[in-house]
């Protein structure tokens, strides 16, 4: 039977880092990466949303990736992000990812054109020939992509080996269920909507990958560990405490990526720099609101993780 212990457990999604000119800078990803060991984390997903993918090119991505590497590989699980809206540039990010001894590499649909599921397919595909010996993962993300994965879409893409799991980041918590009924017991699942962890894992989810983990990595660890317990009560009330913190953040006027960075410049010094355009950075009046969201962080810490 196939080991999907490294999967298993809290894996944030990796946030861009850049240097004070706005270009990636390979030390505070490195600091960053440093980071995540310490807190004890499972591991990270790199190069996706959080990591501002869609607006960097090949190359920064790339950076990125081996800047990680180099503090966590044998340290941290490493799922890389490597969808390009093209083939040719997503087959590229594969292969590098590969060479790099990543775990996984993962993809969302092409977005913008609405393509049919047997040219998704073939997308996806071409991607994983590019990395022959690397798992791969689908990314389900259809608020965003524009596009949902279809049971008949699964079914076909399981046809392929190398599909070991699904970053299930739709809203309805069914979805994983039947993911995982489809994939059975070797086949992963990941929990995405950060808000619904607790649920997501309670239906069948062996794990999540989520946004806002990075800036409170311990509280999403305990609600791992009360659940793994059987506590699920205790692990609904951390829930909670993250979610009342997840939509303070989001009603800052700049970015969540950005308010993301600035509380973990406040609470553990990492200096991350902002985000880039066109993502909003932050506004002089957000200030008040993100050192209470990093206040609120303390005190849930301190109230749960003792």
């Amino acid at each position: 039977m196939k080991d999907i212990s490294k999967y298993q457990g809290i894996i944030p999604a990796f946030y861009a880092c850049y240097d004070d000119e706005g270009k990636v800078s390979a030390e505070r990803t490195r600091a960053l990466t440093r980071y995540f060991v310490d807190k004890g984390v499972k591991g990270v997903y790199v190069c996706g949303s959080s990591g501002e993918c869609i607006y960097q090119s090949k190359e920064e991505r790339k950076l990125t990736l081996e800047a990680v590497m180099s503090e966590a590989k044998g340290k941290l699980t490493v799922i890389a992000h490597v969808a390009c809206n093209n083939t040719a540039d997503s087959m590229e990010l594969a292969a590098h990812a590969e060479s790099l001894g990543v775990d996984a590499i993962a993809s969302i649909p092409p977005i913008y054109f609405h393509l049919p599921d047997h040219a998704i397919a073939q997308y996806w595909n071409d991607i994983s020939s590019a990395a022959p010996n690397t798992d791969f993962v689908i990314y389900n993300i259809p608020q965003l992509a524009g596009v949902a994965l279809t049971m008949p879409l699964l079914k076909e893409m399981r046809k392929n080996p190398r599909v070991a799991a699904v970053k299930n980041s739709s809203m309805p918590v069914q979805d994983i269920q039947m993911f995982k009924m489809e994939g059975g017991p070797e086949f992963v699942v990941f929990n995405g909507p950060d808000e619904q962890y607790v649920a997501g894992r309670a239906i069948g989810a062996d794990g999540g990958i989520g946004g806002t983990y990075g800036v409170m990595p311990q509280l999403f660890l305990e609600a791992d560990r009360l659940l793994r317990q059987g506590k699920v009560e205790e692990a609904c009330r951390v829930q909670y405490a993250i979610d009342e913190i997840i939509y303070a953040m989001c009603a800052c006027k700049g970015n969540l990526y950005a308010v993301m960075k600035e509380i973990l410049f406040i609470r553990e010094g990492l200096q991350l720099g902002g985000v880039r355009k066109p993502l909003p950075n932050l506004f002089p009046e957000d200030m008040p609101k993100v050192k209470e969201c990093a206040a609120m962080i303390d005190r849930a810490v301190a109230q749960f993780c003792q």
